[in-house]
């Protein structure tokens, strides 16, 4: 009997990947990702696998692998990971430790953030008609999905704030512009009626690179500086 070598083994493991691509190049990136503490950019993924690999197809062909197992490969924020399959979310209820549940006035502030970036404290107060208080930033901040950007240009130079690649990671988005549109959220039931004449939901955009009307932050006490004395919100 013939003797079954390394690359046999491979081809077993993944009998169907496309002629082009390298099954040991998909193992590789199987291992890669499945080590990582993190979600893992392409562009690391590819300076392991072989000279010319096509780091996307190999990528897709990972990502057909595992369509319908267990677990799944996602792309989120640009990276890939595993993820639980969604519909088995419930059978690791019990193993995940409780995360701590937003305020309504957290959730609209991230909201805002999320759809308005680069956004102030003003800003936020202005659309949600309310005051908001330091602590509904410093929760979403604490969470890792939103970060301080940089001082408006304007009096006072506030703060601006913008979501983190943590929040897309939290949420399953592979960019900013996931977000549900108006008609998605619409469909899903969470938005009734008409929007004001003249107005939209916003195409939201997360760019690093600072706008025309930011300045770069100082030092890394600017938040305690940008924050006065406010009423309490509500709830």
């Amino acid at each position: 009997m013939a003797r079954m070598t390394g690359t046999d083994n491979v081809a077993q493991l993944f009998p169907s990947a496309a002629p082009s691509l390298s099954p040991e190049d998909v193992r590789i990136a199987e291992a890669l990702v499945f080590a990582a503490a993190e979600p893992v950019e392409e562009s690391t993924i590819a300076q392991r696998l072989s000279n010319g690999a096509d780091v996307g197809a190999v990528m897709e062909e990972l990502q057909r692998l595992y369509d319908g197992r267990g677990v799944n490969l996602v792309r989120v924020a640009r990276r890939w990971m595993f993820r639980t399959a969604d519909d088995l979310a419930w059978a690791l209820a019990r193993e995940r430790e409780e995360k701590r549940k937003l305020s309504r006035a957290a959730l609209e502030t991230l909201a805002i953030v999320a759809y308005h970036q680069p956004v102030t404290r003003a800003d936020v107060e202005e659309i949600r008609g309310v005051a908001v208080s330091k602590g509904a930033l410093d929760v979403l901040m604490e969470a890792g999905w939103v970060r301080m950007r940089g001082r408006r240009k304007a009096p006072g130079r506030p703060i601006t704030y913008g979501t983190t690649s943590g929040f897309l990671v939290e949420f399953g988005l592979n960019a900013i512009t996931d977000l549900p549109g108006l008609d998605e959220l619409k469909g899903a039931g969470l938005f009734e009626g008409k929007l004001p004449a003249h107005y939209d939901v916003p195409q939201p955009d997360d760019g690093a690179a600072l706008r025309a009307d930011e300045d770069p932050l100082e030092d890394s006490s600017a938040l305690e500086q940008a924050w006065t004395p406010v009423a309490q919100e509500e709830g």
